[in-house]
């Protein structure tokens, strides 16, 4: 069995997280200390500067040269199966829409506007992916796998943060950077589709920034003008053929006036894929996340073969930045709660689905990729339990400066840390019968 120490370790890291999110809450829900835009500078902060420098410094002191090859096989196998599952649903829901839609227009019924969570199938792409198989390993697993298999779990660990960190964060951001560049391409293809997006940030994103919904709330009463003000000419128009064409107290508008028909609703042209690819890719080139792990891989590949240190002065100077980002990402959460309706922002229904897939579709998925490369024994063990930790902060950081499931991610990362310690201990009991 686990040793009472080592829930009392994980207790002892859990304690802080909570401190700092519950101070984000209070600060927001009762001392009215931040502002909405206050609320998303540190957001912004945390995503621009504290995290790239974590992830310089989790990359630039791991050792590549020694790393379990099949754990990082492992984990590298589960998350592409997720992923290529994820992108299939996609596709699949993508020509299921382009079908129906097709259907309609042959009915002769107009098209429907696209509702914001049906059209953007890739948002759930992302979100489900960072759900599943991106989780807490360093504030969470390493105290509590030290408790259940040594110390040797503490060097994996680091080893999977920085995989994700140098591959599969990248990846995240650049299917938000390419849902971005979609959205931005289309908007200049089909400027009238902007209508259809009214309440994006707060079914899909939720907690978006108020400046961004005054603009889109803008742009949707320019149209409202527009259409009440297109049958108030129709009527004038028809009064002054009504005042000219009456002969002898016989009304002759019904003749006079011709039969105005409905104006044809332009069809929606999608954007040139290739375009939309090339520019999230200039736009990752440009992410400080991409030179983050790039440099730290270039460092640790360099210090490590030759065998050289950090300086102290540049160590300490990144020190003081890395260390705020766990702080300052779990406070940005409290603060995303605290400016939502309701203590629980996704829903409860989304919750529990995304606990199902943290803690149960994530590990079966390790478990059988895990089997499938050969691993046994602890290292075995070691792959599943950490794929059951609690979601990274991290993901949600990146969910909010994006504005795609920010309330999902939130949840995730509050719920799932209280969740992840009973979790855990069971798949322990489990893997050792």
């Amino acid at each position: 069995m686990i040793p009472g120490s080592a829930v009392y370790h994980v207790v002892e890291a859990m304690a802080p997280l909570y401190t700092a999110a519950v101070l984000g809450y209070a600060s927001v829900r009762w001392l009215k200390a931040f502002s909405d835009e206050q609320c998303a500078g540190i957001n912004h902060f945390v995503a621009l500067y504290a995290v790239p420098v974590l992830i310089f410094h989790m990359v630039s002191t791991n050792d590549p040269y020694h790393m379990n090859e099949r754990l990082i096989a492992a984990d590298t196998l589960q998350k592409v199966v997720i992923l290529l599952v994820l992108m299939a649903w996609a596709l699949w829901a993508r020509f299921g829409r382009r079908r129906s839609r097709a259907a309609g227009d042959d009915g002769g019924k107009p098209a429907a506007a696209p509702d914001t969570a049906e059209a953007s199938p890739l948002k759930w792409v992302v979100t489900s992916f960072s759900v599943a198989s991106l989780p807490n390993t360093i504030i969470m697993g390493v105290p509590l796998l030290d408790g259940m298999y040594g110390a040797v779990s503490g060097g994996l660990m680091k080893q999977i943060v920085v995989m994700q960190f140098c591959i599969w964060y990248n990846v995240v951001i650049f299917l938000y950077e390419f849902m971005a560049a979609r959205e931005g391409i289309s908007a200049k293809i089909n400027p009238a589709e902007n209508a259809a997006r009214l309440d994006d940030d707060e079914s899909g994103g939720g907690g978006g920034v108020p400046a961004d919904r005054s603009r889109r709330h803008e742009v949707t009463l320019n149209i409202e003008i527009t259409e009440v003000a297109a049958p108030a000419d129709e009527t004038k128009a028809a009064i002054a053929v009504k005042e000219l064409g009456t002969d002898g107290g016989v009304t002759k508008t019904e003749e006079a006036a011709p039969e105005v028909s409905p104006p044809a609703v332009p069809a929606q042209q999608a954007p040139p894929v290739m375009r939309v690819v090339w520019k999230a890719v200039k736009k990752l080139l440009m992410i400080p996340n991409t030179y983050a792990s790039f440099l730290g891989l270039l460092w640790s590949l360099m210090a490590f073969k030759v065998g050289i240190s950090m300086p102290k002065i540049v160590d300490d100077s990144l020190s003081i930045i890395h260390r705020t980002a766990v702080g300052l990402s779990m406070f940005a959460s409290g603060t995303f709660i605290a400016r939502q309706s309701r203590f629980v922002p996704c829903g409860y229904t989304i919750a529990s689905l995304s606990m199902v897939l943290k803690f149960l579709v994530g590990p079966v998925i390790m478990l059988l990729a895990s089997y499938a490369i050969g691993l046994h024994g602890t290292l075995l063990h070691i792959a599943v339990v950490q794929a059951a930790l609690p979601l990274a902060v991290t993901s949600f950081v990146y969910a909010e400066e994006y504005k795609v499931h920010a309330d999902i991610m939130s949840t995730g990362v509050i719920l799932g840390i209280f969740i992840s310690l009973p979790v855990t201990i069971v798949y322990y009991i489990l893997l050792g019968l």
